[in-house]
């Protein structure tokens, strides 16, 4: 899916450079810098972001701002009559994925519920304003809760030993979270995210018996990664 995401960005800016390339040689005359061009530094990324396989609820707000800005900006739609309606549509998508993200992920939603239940570890690790790096190298992992806010955590699990299938809650607000996962482990992913999201950097190869880490991640301003 990454590489997917670096091939639609390699073509947009083949097309820019082209386009760009093609005016200056009097090829042709297409104004690259037509009324509203700024809005595309918002509806590109956030359509490319739709193709992320994790969160796609902030790409989503994103390109609707972005084409409704670009609309205003061409005179199709009145400006003031966007700003009145920019919070509420925001609002209704935000509600709206809320609602159907648990539809459609009941299972991992009974997983992380379960494993929450059985969680013999309450111990959790918090970083605020502060960056906190946390290893489990020959140590068993059954589990736990990331919270940073105006923070950084940085989880390494890549040695850690794991005998079941474990929860990770993480919690990210202006902040970052990185997991370094183990390769014999599969991810799964539930993610609430507003203007944020998950990034599962890591390949897995298809193993019978390994164990699987859930990654129950709220993200508001800030991000998860797997790597």
């Amino acid at each position: 899916m990454r590489t997917f995401k670096n091939i639609l960005w390699g073509l947009v800016l083949i097309v820019l450079g082209i386009l760009l390339g093609g005016k200056a040689l009097g090829l042709w005359n297409i104004n690259v810098f037509f009324k509203g061009w700024w809005t595309l530094f918002i509806i590109v990324p956030s359509f490319i972001g739709l193709f992320d396989e994790d969160d796609k609820t902030g790409s989503f707000i994103g390109l609707i701002v972005g084409i409704i800005l670009l609309l205003s900006c061409r005179d199709v739609i009145d400006f003031s009559l966007v700003w009145k309606l920019i919070l509420p549509i925001i609002l209704v998508v935000i509600g709206l994925s809320f609602i159907f993200k648990d539809t459609f992920n009941k299972e991992i939603n009974k997983n992380i519920k379960k494993l929450n239940k059985k969680m013999t570890s309450k111990e959790g690790f918090t970083s605020t304003f502060s960056g906190q790096n946390i290893n489990f190298d020959k140590e068993e992992f059954k589990g736990t809760t990331l919270n940073a806010v105006f923070g950084g955590i940085e989880l390494d699990l890549r040695k850690a030993i794991i005998n079941g299938d474990v929860v990770i809650n993480a919690t990210s607000i202006f902040g970052g979270i990185n997991v370094y996962a183990p390769k014999n482990c599969r991810i799964k992913i539930k993610s609430n995210s507003i203007f944020g999201g998950v990034s599962n950097q890591r390949k897995f190869e298809k193993n019978e018996g390994e164990h699987t880490i859930y990654i129950n991640a709220s993200c508001i301003f800030g991000g998860v990664e797997i790597l």
